[in-house]
């Protein structure tokens, strides 16, 4: 893929979040998806790509939503697979919290893992515990390993789970490991980017979320030289029903990185709201100005870019 092509998708998230964070804090949580998702479905259609989106956001045929099997792009161009999230945290949004990004992800043909959407247990650490985690062990020895590689105590490590009734017993685990922990009401893929970055004060992100985040995280993973594992956890029959059609037999297999997001990838994310990633959306008169990440794996090169947009030239914002 053409490197120019990261340019691009940050286009496209600039304008999901522009689209977004125009309603946050106004208590409308469809509203909200439908804006990110609408602007950036629009902006697509400048870029010059074969796109298909293989994970999305839709039913097929969803004309809300960018759904699954959708072609994006011009038609011309490289074939690109796309995975997405127009809005990661609509309920962050539209509530005014923390975490809330536009994020959209580029791989070659066949690059992404094809899931339907389901749940995924999950975890996530940053280039020093590359190699060291594994899903089947307890978290107390995961944590040991990663203290272990950064030099530090368990005590000083910060793990990111999601506030949910069914990580009751992986937070009781894990304080008794010693670790500390941050509770997220939404948004594991800003929590699992973070724990790339070494001043985030964030080092492993643990629990069960979405699937379609999970492939998210994973393509940031492989751009930062990162880690993760991951294995597909269907929450009743129907899903797991949906998950065996998509060719998937073996509902106990322990996904690798680049099982789930191989070859040449790219990553792009715009803060909606702030986050320890990346700030969020903030208007002026006339404008307003985002802060955006893109990143490529072929290069590890990751690029911050703060971006002023006047509203009087881009009136599609």
């Amino acid at each position: 893929m053409d490197r120019n092509l990261a340019l691009e998708a940050v286009r496209i998230t600039e304008a999901a979040a522009l689209a977004s964070a125009r309603l946050m804090g106004r208590g409308d949580i469809g509203a909200t998806d439908l804006a990110a998702a609408e602007a950036m479905r629009k902006a697509f259609r400048s870029i010059a790509i074969d796109g298909v989106v293989v994970i999305g956001e839709g039913e097929p045929g969803d004309s809300d939503l960018l759904y699954c099997g959708e072609q994006v792009g011009t038609r011309t161009g490289p074939e690109i697979d796309v995975a997405l999230d127009a809005l990661e945290g609509p309920t962050i949004c539209a509530t005014g919290g923390f975490n809330a990004l536009s994020i959209i992800a580029f791989a070659e043909r066949g690059g992404f893992l094809r899931c339907p959407d389901t749940y995924m247990e999950k975890i996530v650490v940053g280039q020093e515990g590359r190699g060291l985690i594994n899903l089947d062990q307890s978290p107390k020895d995961n944590l040991r390993a990663l203290a272990e590689a950064k030099g530090v105590y368990v005590a000083d490590l910060t793990v990111a789970v999601l506030d949910r009734p069914r990580h009751a017993n992986l937070v009781t685990e894990i304080r008794r490991a010693g670790a500390r922990i941050k509770l997220l009401s939404d948004g594991d893929v800003a929590a699992g980017m973070a724990a790339a970055k070494p001043d985030s004060g964030i080092d492993m992100l643990l629990g069960v979320g979405g699937s379609s985040q999970g492939i998210l995280t994973a393509t940031a993973m492989r751009c930062t030289g990162g880690d993760m594992q991951a294995r597909l956890r269907p929450r009743n029959e129907e899903e797991a029903a949906r998950v065996r059609e998509a060719g998937i037999t073996d509902l106990d297999k322990r996904y690798t990185l680049e099982e789930m997001a191989s070859g040449s990838v790219m990553f792009a994310a715009t803060g909606v709201t702030n986050s320890e990633m990346l700030r969020g959306v903030r208007f002026f008169k006339g404008g307003a100005m985002t802060n955006s990440v893109v990143m490529r794996s072929r290069t590890h090169t990751i690029r911050y870019i703060e971006a002023i947009h006047r509203f009087d030239l881009k009136p599609e914002y």
